[in-house]
């Protein structure tokens, strides 16, 4: 594993030698907004999905409830104490004033969002927080950035071992992916579709918090095509003229379909099965939410995807991400209930002819390869300074 960078770990010391000063920690978050915390922090609200995950496998204890409601095949997969905590609603809600009075009633220690870093972002963590007093930090949710959340909210909640254990489960994960790529032949990056809901089909533009997940295993995301974005729908017709060599099904409804019903039955992917149901409790590997819990995704991708370059045991692999991030250990009947309908069968990738561009998303073939990205997401710097104290340097955000 390559070596961490120096600064995220002086960081990290510096914030467990501030805690127990008595002073609050100025945090850095992704928005670059300047954030005084508590030192001791023992109730935190979660404004979205994502932090909901994070804050749960880092200090279950001070997650003060769930900001959506979960199915009962999530609760299975989750200790029945922490299973039952209330529903919050989040922070993310049209009007900032529901959010401030339930923020006022539930008075927590701090408040985390973990997202997309958009302007939006910013300016709803920066009101709340004035019309509450009570910190809130915007996170950067992208998969690159999963280690650096882990070891610096990590620190901030007191769970500096586990943080720090966790971030290097998360390095190993990418860090493989990455090397995986770089020894993948270029003619053999397959053509994937990603279909979600019931019918399957919503799906993920280039760029979506959706596909990141699967743009980062190196494939050809077949929705790239209609540009960069979050969701869009699509047809089957459109579906049936990409012809995709992989499909994911987000939702059993459109993996049975796939398999029973005469209008698939064309499509390459289902002619040499290679149709897959994604996993999905208590949290999804590919997104729902797009999370610390897509970690485990990166090692089932790439089992699909390279199968030749997989050389791992998924069900073990599952059992060890279970246990050490969501501290349940997998029945055997729960192993197979994920893995099953997931796992890789024999095949070969369809040959494609894409450059090799490691670790990064490749651009589908008909996309102009200079055309310009959209821009204007602040760059994140997660770093850490105190009152009165010299400030560290910035830690990036979306660490390399």
């Amino acid at each position: 594993m390559p070596p961490r960078s120096p600064i995220a770990f002086m960081t990290v010391l510096f914030l467990v030698l501030l805690a127990g000063t008595g002073r609050a920690a100025g945090f850095v978050d992704a928005a670059e907004r300047y954030v005084a915390v508590p030192d001791r922090i023992g109730r935190v609200m979660t404004a979205n999905p994502a932090a909901d995950v994070l804050v749960f496998v880092l200090a279950p204890e001070k997650l003060m409830g769930w900001s959506v409601p979960l199915s009962r095949g999530q609760r299975a997969y989750i200790p029945a104490n922490f299973a039952r905590l209330p529903i919050t609603g989040g922070a993310v809600r049209p009007s900032s004033a529901e959010t401030a009075q339930t923020v006022a009633r539930m008075r927590p220690d701090l408040i985390i969002e973990a997202g997309p870093v958009t302007p939006e972002a910013a300016a709803r963590a920066e009101q709340v927080q004035q019309q509450t007093g009570v910190p809130y930090l915007v996170l950067d949710n992208g998969i690159q950035a999963t280690p650096h959340n882990l070891r610096i909210i990590g620190a901030l909640l007191g769970a500096s071992e586990r943080g720090n254990d966790l971030a290097l489960y998360a390095d190993h994960a990418i860090d493989a992916l990455r090397g995986r790529l770089l020894i993948a032949p270029a003619d053999e990056r397959p053509i994937v579709y990603y279909g979600r809901g019931p019918d399957g089909l919503e799906t993920g533009l280039g760029g979506s918090q959706a596909m990141a997940a699967i743009e980062q295993a190196g494939v050809i995301n077949v929705a790239a095509r209609f540009g960069r974005g979050e969701l869009t729908r699509v047809t089957r017709d459109h579906v049936v003229d990409w012809n995709p060599a992989i499909i994911i099904a987000q939702q059993r409804s459109f993996y049975d379909a796939l398999l029973r019903s005469t209008a698939w039955r064309g499509l390459i992917a289902v002619a040499s099965k290679r149709v897959y149901l994604a996993p999905a409790d208590p949290f999804g590997w590919i997104d729902e939410p797009p999370g610390v819990n897509r970690i485990i995704g990166l090692y089932w991708l790439t089992s699909l995807f390279y199968p030749d370059q997989y050389q791992e045991d998924l069900r073990t692999n599952a059992r060890e991400f279970y246990d050490k991030f969501y501290r349940i250990k997998l029945t055997d009947r729960q192993v197979e209930a994920l893995v099953r309908p997931a796992e890789s069968r024999a095949g070969e990738t369809r040959r494609i002819g894409v450059p090799l561009l490691g670790a990064e998303p490749v651009p589908f073939p008909n996309v102009a390869p200079n055309a310009p990205l959209p821009s204007g997401r602040p760059p994140g710097r997660g770093g850490v300074g105190a009152p009165g104290l010299p400030n560290l340097p910035a830690v990036p955000g979306n660490p390399p």
